[in-house]
């Protein structure tokens, strides 16, 4: 009898200390959101943006690319989770060169991600 209650405390200490950890864990995404606008203000639709990892920041970024088309509502949703997943346990921060382009306009800008969090930027092309 008192054997049956040992097993199941110790089940019931692996099942508490397994929730433990896994709720520990931040579930928040890692995004760059890219607003791309006309000079009067209006986003723009359709527009390719690519995002670039700026390895002679400080601190280094690794190497990175990704493209993106915006929405209808203008914007470019990047998910770069995978990117910090990359570098070392205390790779927290990375800088990006973004680029947006369409078949007639152009425009670029910078931005700078944290793990975990959703940067978001305006990109300006005319």
């Amino acid at each position: 009898m008192i054997t049956t209650y040992r097993k199941f405390g110790l089940v019931l200490l692996i099942a508490l200390s397994v929730g433990f950890m896994q709720s520990c864990k931040n579930k928040e995404p890692s995004a760059i959101k890219i607003f791309v606008k006309s000079y009067a203000n209006q986003a723009l639709p359709g527009v390719k943006v690519v995002i670039i990892g700026d390895v002679t920041s400080n601190p280094e970024t690794i190497s990175y690319v990704d493209t993106v088309i915006t929405n209808e509502s203008g914007f470019a949703l990047f998910d770069v989770a995978p990117h910090y997943e990359k570098g070392d346990k205390d790779y927290e921060v990375a800088y990006f060169d973004v680029i947006a382009a369409s078949t007639v306009q152009s425009g670029t800008g910078y931005v700078r991600s944290r793990i975990h969090t959703t940067a978001v930027e305006t990109v300006y092309i005319q």
